[in-house]
């Protein structure tokens, strides 16, 4: 039986679980993602548990739609939890249609009649994660959103550059109870609102027992994969600081691709030493204008990046959604991470996140194989000389955009 045992080591300095005993399936984009995420709840046979960000109906979002509904209707029971800001209400038809089917869909944090003028609000649930029957899980950075279609910007001529990984073994109840307490203190704050005073109590310790037992499956020793989890009370840094960790073990290549790219000082710094000594460091950022201040606030950081040697490559022929990175991937110690955590204050600091981090030579270097494939085919490498000549207007709108991405942080209390 000796041999049977998953193999472990200690490792207090990460703080989270890693193990052994995983299987991993890189997916890339909706186009591969949403098939497999399908037929798992096709052959759903007790649960769903579904959390995201954005659930959008246009086009391929509503195939997810109906398959949460399928299985709700064979009996399955059915959660989904969407974000206030990145999907807001349902719309009207779907909301009753997942009812009528018994869809339990609950709106993380709603705006109210202040919207985002409540700092308290900048805290989003912006997690991708799926459980299906206890057993298996989804985790990355793909919305419900069909790869072709953005909900501000219209149709796209070429898919969204996103990934997710497909997952069994121990980080799956890890997810799935860290999803149940979460659902549990939404429905407490549902039934004290109501006045429901014993049933806030029962969904409280409901609660309570969902966070011992995610206490008791995270405290342990480290190896193959874990889950590693950001929020706002016990998992401030984690994710930042499984970066700074890998970034500073790097020992021939580092490779980030990132949607939203404003790291802090620590941050900065970990890819500058790095850089200088003799670590390749590539970037794979966003190419196209998405958002103001995404864009522009990211912009400032990238000369002391260049002026050590970072390569910048920007992703043009559709929107760079990716939140992934890998490290040494053809070294002695791999690393990979793929998740929902951009590297900018807003995932670092604020919202609930969610990153498989993988140690394994065959997963990084798919991945690998990935990103530099897109950085060949689709990226557009940055010229320092060009960087540093841009226009005066470009530039200003640079410094007034991350001028105000500091004066948010002040407001939030936050240092970055």
């Amino acid at each position: 039986m000796k041999g049977l045992k998953r193999r472990k080591r200690a490792s207090p300095q990460r703080g989270f679980e890693f193990a052994d005993d995983h299987r991993l399936r890189l997916l890339q984009g909706a186009e591969e993602l949403f098939p497999a995420l399908i037929a798992a709840m096709d052959a759903a046979m007790s649960d769903i548990q579904f959390e995201t960000y954005i659930f959008d109906f246009t086009g391929a979002g509503a195939s997810v739609a109906e398959a949460l509904m399928r299985a709700a209707g064979r009996g399955v029971r059915t959660q989904l939890v969407v974000d206030g800001v990145g999907t807001g209400a349902l719309p009207g038809a779907w909301a009753a249609r997942l009812k009528a089917a018994g869809v339990h869909y609950r709106v993380y944090s709603p705006l109210g009649a202040l919207g985002l003028l409540l700092p308290q609000r900048w805290r989003r649930l912006h997690r991708k994660l799926c459980v299906v029957d206890g057993c298996l899980l989804f985790c990355g950075g793909i919305n419900v959103l069909d790869d072709f279609h953005d909900p501000n910007h219209g149709a796209l001529d070429s898919p969204r550059f996103d990934f997710a990984v497909q997952a069994t073994g121990s980080l799956v109840q890890a997810a799935s109870e860290t999803m149940e307490q979460l659902w549990w203190r939404m429905q407490a704050v549902r039934d004290a609102r109501q006045r429901r005073l014993p049933e806030a109590l029962q969904a409280l310790r409901a609660a309570s027992a969902a966070k011992h037992a995610a206490e008791r499956a995270q405290a342990g020793p480290s190896m193959r994969a874990a889950l590693v989890l950001r929020d706002n009370v016990r998992h401030r840094a984690r994710i930042e600081k499984a970066y700074l960790r890998a970034i500073g073990l790097a020992r021939h290549e580092v490779i980030i691709a990132n949607a939203y790219f404003m790291p802090g000082g620590k941050l900065r710094r970990a890819l500058v030493m790095a850089a200088r000594r003799g670590v390749r460091v590539r970037l794979l950022l966003q190419g196209r204008y998405e958002y103001f201040m995404q864009y522009h606030a990211a912009r400032p950081v990238y000369g002391a990046l260049l002026d050590a040697g970072v390569e910048i490559h920007e992703y043009a022929p559709s929107f760079l959604h990716a939140k992934v990175a890998v490290i040494d991937a053809e070294g002695e110690r791999p690393w990979a991470t793929v998740g929902s955590s951009n590297l900018d204050p807003l995932s670092l600091l604020l919202a609930r996140e969610a990153n498989v981090v993988v140690e394994d030579a065959d997963f990084a270097l798919d991945l690998r194989e990935r990103l530099v494939r897109a950085m060949h085919s689709a990226g557009r490498r940055m010229d320092p000389l060009r960087y540093a000549g841009r226009p005066l207007r470009q530039r200003v709108l640079d410094r007034m955009a991350f001028a105000l991405m500091r004066l948010a942080l002040w407001v939030t209390g936050k240092r970055y």
